[in-house]
């Protein structure tokens, strides 16, 4: 304290004749320095979060494909898909009110991962940490985890770490055992340390249940946890039979 004051004594000692100082006191100026230091903190802890992602998986974020989905540019054609956007939009909006998850369950080309980079994209720009990665680039990140001489734990921490990941492609192929039990054991960390979990998958409630568990799939549905069914027809099909023939 007795530094801060002989500080705050030079500083006005410092200013300008008719300037009004910003502190008056030790108490206030020591206070506004703790401050700065925890915003600091919170800036370099985000950057060391996004340097973390990018060395697990060669980049962070959002894949190029999807970095210009937002939610203006999401075409809606009816009551799902503007039920779908409503959702979507409340959840990036609301984001930390306690740690709700999100599951977008439908068929290729409807429009889930639009909506899911839409929400990074937001969260993103409020410097928020996302990841969305598909279960295949995990597998081979843990293969290359092995090859390297180094443990799942390292991994697993890391996905911990980020504000937002969103799992892609849960159930796009039959998976083994082993990879099962990794998502499970990925969605469970997370769900436990309060962090919010997306996935992305073209099963339904059983189905998914049967691959990350009852429990596990239960625990993504609590603290208002949302679950949105696409069942409408894929964009990407109305896209190409819109296209004219050409030999």
């Amino acid at each position: 304290m007795k530094n801060t004051s002989d500080l705050l004594r030079r500083l006005q000692r410092l200013m300008p004749a008719g300037v009004q100082p910003r502190f008056t006191t030790a108490e206030e100026l020591l206070a506004w320095q703790q401050e700065e230091g925890r915003k600091r903190s919170v800036e370099v802890e985000k950057l060391n979060n996004k340097v973390r992602a990018e060395k697990i998986f060669g980049r962070s974020g959002i894949q190029n494909l999807h970095r210009n989905c937002t939610f203006k540019n999401y075409e809606v054609k009816g009551d799902g898909q503007r039920h779908a956007l409503s959702l979507a939009k409340s959840y990036a909006m609301n984001f930390g009110n306690g740690f709700t998850s999100f599951v977008f369950s439908g068929s290729p080309g409807t429009g889930k991962n639009h909506l899911a980079a839409a929400i990074g994209n937001y969260l993103l720009a409020q410097n928020r940490s996302v990841l969305i990665v598909t279960v295949a680039d995990l597998m081979l990140r843990v293969r290359a985890c092995y090859d390297g001489g180094q443990s799942e734990s390292a991994l697993l921490d890391e996905l911990d770490r980020v504000d937002l990941l969103v799992l892609d492609e849960v159930g796009i192929q039959k998976g083994s055992q082993h990879e099962k039990v990794l998502l499970n054991q990925i969605v469970d960390r997370r769900l436990a340390a309060m962090k919010p979990v997306g996935v992305l998958t073209n099963l339904n409630y059983d189905e998914l249940a049967a691959t990350l568990g009852e429990r596990v799939v239960d625990r993504l549905k609590m603290d208002k946890g949302i679950w949105v069914n696409f069942t409408w027809g894929s964009f990407r099909s109305q896209v190409r039979n819109s296209q004219p023939y050409r030999q």
